[in-house]
């Protein structure tokens, strides 16, 4: 039998997010049916991208998709304090320097059909982590149980931890807060991901300000990317 946890804190969000999200749940699956492990990714840290992998992957799995997701930010986990787990869990760390096994990690929610691998005590090393050939077999594995395998990933402008889980990713979709982070840095974490191999299915522009007028300036601005997957508030 599985293990289970209860998420608690699960605050819906207004409609137009919610609106987002269904519009970015229906994107990826026009993906095509060979898109099934996505890492979500951020130059930097508070971008908001540990929030829209958790509600990519809860609306995947509200329509009935089988899901599990992962979170793969080793240094510094926001998913276990922000939905108030009900006891303490094992996670992604343990399992990748042999303290658990991949039963042990995977862990069925109160939310129908969305596993969750947490990401587990802090490591020092969390690259070498990610580059043992277990998390390769963790994918392997996912892939024939699971419609689809969300990733939430390390911010990737000064670490090399996204680099490494993109090499087992069918796609990237990059969060980036409106305003917040420079064209020329999001220019270096696209070609870092191109280096991988990971297609980058679209870019998340987040926390919009739908009432400015800057907001178009924005949207064109990111554009260059690749065609914006969803814009959300």
């Amino acid at each position: 039998m599985r293990n289970s946890v209860n998420l608690a804190n699960l605050k819906k969000g207004n409609y137009n997010y919610e609106e987002a999200i269904k519009t970015l749940r229906t994107n990826i699956q026009f993906c095509g049916s060979n898109i099934k492990v996505i890492m979500l990714e951020s130059a930097v840290p508070n971008e908001g991208k540990s929030s829209m992998s958790f509600s990519l992957a809860s609306s995947l799995a509200q329509i009935g998709k089988n899901v599990l997701l992962i979170d793969a930010d080793i240094r510094k986990s926001v998913l276990v304090s922000r939905y108030q787990l009900d006891k303490e869990v094992n996670g992604l760390s343990q399992f990748l320097s042999g303290q658990k096994n991949k039963e042990e990690i995977i862990y069925e929610t109160n939310l129908n059909n969305l596993n969750i691998v947490f990401s587990g005590p802090y490591s020092p090393n969390p690259a070498e982590l990610l580059e043992e050939p277990v998390f390769s077999l963790l994918i392997q594995a996912a892939r024939a149980e699971y419609d689809y395998i969300i990733i939430d990933t390390p911010p990737m402008m000064n670490l090399i931890d996204g680099a490494i889980i993109a090499n087992h990713c069918d796609g990237a979709v990059l969060v980036i807060e409106s305003g917040k982070v420079s064209y020329r840095v999001e220019q270096k974490i696209k070609k870092q991901l191109e280096k991988s191999g990971c297609r980058i299915l679209g870019v998340i522009l987040n926390n919009v300000n739908l009432d400015s007028g800057r907001y178009y300036g924005k949207y064109k601005r990111y554009g260059k990317y690749e065609d914006e997957l969803q814009e959300s508030e």
